[in-house]
């Protein structure tokens, strides 16, 4: 019995025609006239595309794999200090994630519904998220562990688990690091539990629609960046912290963002009170797009080990354009818009900084007295210990 070949596929180019509707957006932006944001638009869409491939075509649900999610691209804002892995999963399935520990600062595990550009609608209200995190697993002494990830607790299961309720299509890991140089990265894997076909070969229909996938990614992620952006702005105003409701992928993280803008010749003076208990806590710069500013080379975060902290137990960061030789400088990258973001993980309060706007001539006039001068090369062997702890990081 004789079988019709499948239609030849028609130029790719005919895929891809939803990749000039992501440019649209350029609407949605703070200055859709400025050629410099154009070309920064294209260059999202480009990266958000490059990503979509590990999102349409790399694993699926019944067969389970780690993909790099946001580490490369730096497309939503990912933290620094954070290495995220995915992989599909689905309620109807049972898996094995085991492995070692390592000694990062933490890792979280959470369930979720796909967002930012994945076919469906967008999840904002955590309505599909579970989260666990390394301090809540039973771990062995030589540092290894196992969590069952499934619909429904198993009842004569005692071990480590985490749900994926009804709607969730994805495991995410953070892997997140303090000391970026000094710790020893987990190490993972994903198993389905029940039996499955050997994964098939895609066919011509699934290949071109994944590419269509692809295709669209960029503007439905785009949309919801600059939503999320523009509400910061349009709720807080311009270089003005405000909290974000708890939720979300982590119940344990308070966000609180704000959007920045200064002049050349002026900087951004970040200043805080600290939580008594403060598991984690960082803050990092984006670019008026909500991707993370380029941050292995350029100091544009720190976190509860690099920051030092003033004689009075305040958290001072410094943003401007040139070195402003003090502790804390947070490196904008050439932008003089864009968000700040800081983290509050677990912590026993959630303080409001604020953002001071100054001449960057007057900058000492404005800070303690006894802020600590660092110099080019004191700031240089700074960087230097960032690239390094950063490459050394399994990003890929």
């Amino acid at each position: 019995m004789s079988t019709q070949p499948p239609p030849i596929p028609g130029p790719l180019f005919d895929y891809l025609a939803d990749l000039e509707t992501a440019v649209a957006g350029i609407g949605n932006t703070w200055r859709p006239d400025d050629p410099e944001y154009r070309a920064d638009v294209y260059r999202q869409i480009v990266m958000q595309f490059s990503y979509g491939y590990f999102a349409f075509f790399h694993a699926s649900a019944e067969h389970p794999d780690w993909a790099p999610l946001w580490n490369p691209v730096y497309t939503l804002q990912p933290n620094p200090d954070d290495i995220y892995l995915q992989s599909p999963v689905s309620p109807q399935y049972r898996y094995r994630v085991s492995g070692t520990r390592g000694t990062v600062k933490m890792i979280m595990f959470n369930t979720q519904k796909n967002n930012a550009g994945y076919p469906g609608d967008v999840d904002m209200t955590g309505e599909h998220y579970s989260d666990l995190d390394d301090r809540h697993l039973q771990i062995e002494p030589d540092g290894t562990f196992e969590i069952l990830l499934s619909g429904e607790r198993p009842e004569d299961h005692t071990g480590n688990w985490l749900q994926i309720k009804p709607g969730a299509t994805m495991l995410m890991v953070r892997k997140r690091s303090y000391d970026w140089a000094g710790e020893i990265d987990p190490v993972l894997s994903i198993e389905n539990l029940d039996p499955a076909p050997l994964k098939p070969r895609l066919s011509v229909d699934e290949i071109l629609q994944r590419i269509k996938h692809m295709a669209a990614m960029p503007a439905k992620a785009t949309e919801l960046f600059y939503w999320m952006q523009n509400q910061v702005r349009d709720e807080a105003g311009v270089n003005v912290f405000k909290p974000a409701p708890i939720g979300g992928a982590l119940s344990r993280q308070i966000y609180i963002p704000a959007v920045f803008e200064f002049e050349p010749d002026e900087a951004l003076i970040i200043e805080t009170e600290l939580p008594e208990v403060r598991p984690y806590w960082n803050f990092q710069l984006n670019d008026p797009y909500y991707n993370a500013i380029e941050y292995v080379y350029r100091m544009s975060s720190t976190n509860g080990h690099f920051a030092k902290i003033s004689s009075d137990g305040k958290f001072r960061a410094v943003i401007s354009l040139e070195d402003p030789g003090v502790p804390n400088w947070l490196d904008p990258a050439g932008f003089l818009q864009g968000t700040v973001y800081g983290r509050w993980y677990d912590c026993d309060s959630c303080p409001t900084p604020t953002l001071k706007r100054v001449k960057f001539a007057e900058l000492r006039d404005h800070l303690p007295a006894d802020t600590p001068y660092v110099s080019p090369e004191e700031r240089a062997a700074e960087l230097q210990e960032r690239v390094r702890g950063c490459q050394r990081r399994r990003r890929w």
